[in-house]
């Protein structure tokens, strides 16, 4: 590895010019350098990195990754776990209506608050639909029992009206 680091990187990215003496400086001027060849560092800064090319070229056709052995196997399958979860998504597009949906549901919570609240009194004027909801408090469903709004306080907002 340290020939690779000091003497095939040094010669692809300065053609002529010496060996890197130390590891770290063969990183830094592979991956911090201006015109740097690879990224080093967090899903973030890859998609950074990514859209900086896109922005510079126009427009590519493919990103290819390299495997070095810098890191023992489990780290290296948790990087591209984080690329597969993380920067595909992020790169192709594939997150942006999420972000969309997230944002009107977070400015426009109040009608979503009222619409349940709605919901909530019809329920409770039903016993059996009171009941049922009573059983979908359960925590061996797999739906989120934090979500599902408390029946004894709705009955009691609707005893106060």
């Amino acid at each position: 590895m340290r020939h690779h680091n000091e003497y095939i990187t040094a010669t692809l990215q300065r053609p002529g010019a010496r060996p890197f003496t130390t590891a770290d400086e063969a990183v830094d001027k592979t991956a911090f350098a201006p015109g740097a060849v690879a990224t080093i560092g967090t899903p973030d800064d890859l998609v950074e990195r990514i859209k900086s090319v896109l922005d510079v070229s126009g427009g590519f056709g493919t990103v290819v990754g390299f495997v070095h052995d810098w890191a023992n196997p489990e780290n290296t399958m948790r990087s591209w776990d984080m690329v597969a979860r993380y920067v595909v998504p992020e790169i192709n597009g594939y997150v942006s209506g999420l972000r969309k949906s997230r944002e009107f549901v977070v400015n426009n919570r109040e009608f979503f608050n009222r619409a349940r609240e709605a919901v909530m009194a019809k329920i409770t004027e039903n016993e059996a639909a009171a009941a049922a909801l009573t059983v979908t408090k359960s925590p061996l469903l797999a739906a989120s029992s934090g979500n599902v709004p408390d029946l004894d306080q709705a009955r009691a907002r609707l005893k106060a009206r």
